[in-house]
């Protein structure tokens, strides 16, 4: 098997074959351990180690009330926005009385705090053991408000409230949509065991989806969310499966003779793109989730693997050796001629289309180092994202604002997030175990 050949099965960067052989060495069994959500038992850490230049000060004041909760509203609004790069919390005093979001702003005191934004809200009981959030956000610098929203919610709900509020904040100051209520989908690997979880953006709640002896690649999240499609090596060969995260269910959709891997979604979530090995070497292919209406889209004498639809579902973006070197290539979605995309440097793979179409994450090798990089499609302009080397899977969040993706630190994999200008940068990591294949989940609708 060539190298090229053993990056399609695995979807891991060619030359890491230790990291390859760290995780094989330890599957000692084709026994599917379960396939429902159950809680992890360990949940991702987040530190910040880069920042943006210019950041807006911003004042979160505790919510009135928040005691109530199962954990601070205002803390983790406070801890969204700055994990952004984009905002910098300013230390709030005790207030008394406490103030809420019908409070009377004194706009020169919070602008001598150098605030420039100003949240207030409040938590109240409801009769039915439910809870009302409501909160205001103030353009300090303006003196007027800027809106708020009012939100019913349980104690289970505390978090995923606080994320919502977060997102209204950062679309009513940026002008883009937030992600801090989306979800991220990660590979764990403990001793033996492999556990396929899923996790709020800023890492808590994880819980597995699926856990096995034996490895699980390519997590790629269907358009709405609802499902997950990935790759298993439980039957001693890799297979596609589709597996529905509102019931826990899964299919096969790919399980033809030799390798079926790297499957992607098109846009409309009716199709699958995956990589099959059934005609000889690995070549790209089209088949409907449910395994039906298999359509093969390369003929080539070469490998070709990991395909990416575009946003708009014109173009599938794809890497091949076909021109002696692992290279990213774009072809149309429907077949017919194909483009090469990459040419600085000889090893360029894993392309991941940002969401408004305009560019390309994908990984470079340089003088030996596997980084992030991002390619200007318009003007073909590459930028070095990251200062690492061994990085794997980039993942765009669905607003375009950050990658997610995989690497490697002190021989212990873990998760990354640099912004799409490399300024901003976070590390994620389990406090005992491999964290590999990230895949950033959709807007929540």
């Amino acid at each position: 098997m060539s190298r090229l050949e053993l990056h399609a099965v695995t979807k891991i960067v060619n030359d890491q074959r230790a990291a390859i052989a760290r995780w094989l060495a330890h599957a000692l069994g084709a026994l599917l351990l379960a396939v429902v959500a159950l809680p992890a038992s360990a949940q991702l850490t987040i530190e910040i180690t880069g920042a943006g230049e210019k950041r807006l000060p911003i004042a979160i004041v505790p919510f009135a009330g928040e005691g109530a909760l199962t954990a601070s509203i205002s803390s983790i609004v406070r801890a969204d926005l700055e994990r952004s790069g984009l905002f910098r919390g300013i230390e709030t005093p005790v207030m008394q009385p406490h103030p809420t979001e019908a409070s009377n702003v004194d706009y020169a005191e919070w602008r001598a705090r150098l605030a420039d934004a100003l949240v207030l809200g409040s938590v109240a009981t409801r009769p039915d053991g439910k809870f009302e959030v409501r909160f205001r956000l103030f353009d300090v610098v303006k003196q007027g408000p800027l809106g708020g929203v009012a939100y019913t919610l349980t104690r289970e709900q505390t978090r995923a409230t606080a994320h919502r509020i977060a997102d209204y904040i950062y679309e009513k100051l940026t002008g883009e949509k937030g992600v801090f209520a989306t979800k991220i989908a990660y590979v764990v690997k403990r001793g033996n065991v492999y556990e396929l979880q899923i996790a709020d953006a800023d890492g808590a709640n994880g819980y597995f989806v699926l856990r096995s002896n034996e490895p699980i690649l390519s997590p790629v999240w269907s358009p709405d969310g609802s499902q997950l499609a990935y790759v298993s090596f439980e039957q001693k060969k890799p297979i596609v499966y589709v597996h529905s995260l509102r019931d826990g269910r899964r299919h096969v959709a790919a399980n033809f003779k030799g390798s079926n891997s790297a499957p992607a979604w098109s846009p409309d979530g009716s199709t699958l793109a995956v990589s099959l090995s059934r005609a000889g070497g690995s070549q790209l292919f089209l088949v409907n989730p449910d395994g039906s209406n298999v359509r093969r889209l390369t003929r080539s004498n070469a490998i070709d693997t990991e395909p990416r639809f575009s946003p708009d579902g014109r173009y599938i973006y794809f890497t091949s050796d076909r021109g002696g070197s692992p290279q990213i290539y774009r072809m149309p979605a429907s077949g017919g001629a194909v483009e090469r995309i990459t040419f600085d440097g000889d090893y360029n793979v894993s392309a991941r289309v940002s969401p408004d179409g305009r560019h390309l994450a994908f990984i470079h090798r340089s003088n030996g180092r596997y980084q992030a990089a991002l390619l200007d499609l318009e003007t073909r302009q590459v930028q070095i994202l990251t200062d690492s080397a061994r990085d794997e899977s980039p993942s765009f969040a669905p607003n375009g604002r950050m990658i997610l993706l995989a690497t490697v630190i002190g021989g212990r994999g873990v998760l990354s997030a640099v912004s799409a200008d490399g300024r901003v940068k976070q590390r994620l990591s389990v406090s005992a175990g491999d964290v590999r294949e990230p895949a950033w989940g959709p807007f929540i609708q």
